[in-house]
């Protein structure tokens, strides 16, 4: 009983689990040295914020994805796509394509794999992966379908594939084709590497798979100063932080959010169950007093417009939603207002991007642009018919 501690969403946390940050810790790295007697790199990485700021910078000439859709989870798009357009090689390894594919650097590549949805058949059989849940358990999956094309890799094999051929264990003293051929394997290095998952293969041969020890939950012990649990509360904006706005002048601060259609970067339909949104994504939700006091109206097509740094970021043809948002706040769905985020205008902490408090203003659409995109939402709501439909 009580409130649940978790750690993060999705396999989010299990990435983070297996060591994969910017910034690993030590000891860490210390067990890694004496699982494979190599020495490991003990400069810190860089997170996405500086990754896309090394493309701007011109120090970083390389962008290599394992999968997601890059261009469209980043702050600042515009900005970030001219810069990775200036990769000498973007590589993406993926199951389907999506916006980033298209900004290419000098040679792109696209390295098509098996999803976990198909069998992936190795030397030693067929093979199953793993994944954490947001509850701190481990459990097996692993693909039924047939795969879409024979001629499909997993991940592990495009992985160490490129590794054999940039390290070849004559040099390394890694065998990379081992990996390949049975991941129990890296589990069984695993099992060695990352506390709490001693005999990995034979606890994770459970249906039900296996927890991870996590002292809040099982002995209510707490590693803080209190020896209990302790709640961050986030201080007021002070009144010359760069995301502050003035709640009766013509900024709103805006906060980016997900719809009722969407997982992530991945948009299933335009509708918004929890907002009563259908048939489009382009809104801008106000609170009604900040609608009148703006000289705004309900339906009025606007542009979203920030200026942190005095760079001016716009992004056009939104209607405005009435909408009991605090007043002097807004919101609007990504990936569409990421363009308005400044890469700089993140968490000094954590980088994460500022994207729930960005301050904008909104500026009224033209009157050609306000009627096509009228019509388009009278369309798609079955309310009448568009004058400029099949465009």
């Amino acid at each position: 009983a009580g409130l649940c501690p978790v750690r993060g969403h999705s396999n989010v946390q299990g990435d983070r689990t297996m060591g994969i940050w910017e910034r690993p810790p030590a000891p860490f790295l210390d067990r890694l040295e004496a699982e494979f007697g190599l020495p490991m790199p003990r400069e810190n990485g860089v997170d996405v914020a500086e990754a896309i700021q090394s493309f701007v910078d011109g120090t970083a000439k390389v962008l290599f994805c394992l999968g997601g859709n890059f261009m469209r989870a980043i702050p600042e798009t515009d900005l970030a796509e001219r810069a990775i357009s200036r990769a000498r090689l973007t590589v993406h390894v993926s199951t389907k394509l999506n916006r980033s594919h298209a900004v290419c650097g000098g040679t792109a590549l696209i390295l098509p794999t098996l999803g976990r949805t198909e069998i992936d058949a190795q030397l030693s059989g067929d093979q199953f992966v793993t994944v954490e849940d947001s509850m701190g358990k481990v459990h097996r999956s692993q693909g039924v379908l047939q795969p879409a094309s024979p001629f499909l890799r997993s991940e592990m094999a495009i992985v160490t594939g490129l590794a054999e051929a940039l390290f070849p264990g004559t040099t390394s003293g890694v065998d990379w084709a081992s990996f390949r051929h049975d991941y129990g394997v890296v589990r069984d290095h695993i099992s060695r590497v990352v506390p709490g998952f001693d005999d990995f293969n034979e606890r994770v041969s459970d249906p039900a798979g296996f927890e991870l020890p996590h002292p809040p939950r099982d002995s209510r012990t707490f590693p803080t100063a209190t020896g209990a649990a302790n709640f961050a509360v986030t201080q007021r904006l002070a009144a010359d932080a760069p995301e502050s706005v003035d709640p009766d002048g013509p900024q709103l601060l805006l906060q980016t959010l997900r719809s009722h259609d969407q997982y992530n970067t991945t948009i299933y339909g335009l509708d918004d169950r929890y907002r009563g949104i259908h048939g489009g994504r382009m809104v801008v939700f106000v609170n009604p007093g900040d609608i009148a006091r703006l000289g705004l109206h309900d339906g009025q097509i606007v542009d979203l417009v920030s200026h942190l740094g005095g760079t001016e970021r716009r992004v056009s043809g939104f209607r405005v939603v009435p909408y009991p948002t605090p007043p002097g706040c807004a919101a609007a769905y990504y990936p569409e207002t990421n363009p308005l985020i400044a890469l700089e205008h993140r968490s000094p902490e954590a980088g994460t991007p500022a994207s729930k408090a960005v301050p904008v203003t909104l500026q009224a659409g033209s009157v050609v642009q306000s009627a096509r995109l009228g019509a388009r939402f009278v369309q798609q709501n079955g309310l009448g018919s568009s004058p400029d439909e099949g465009q």
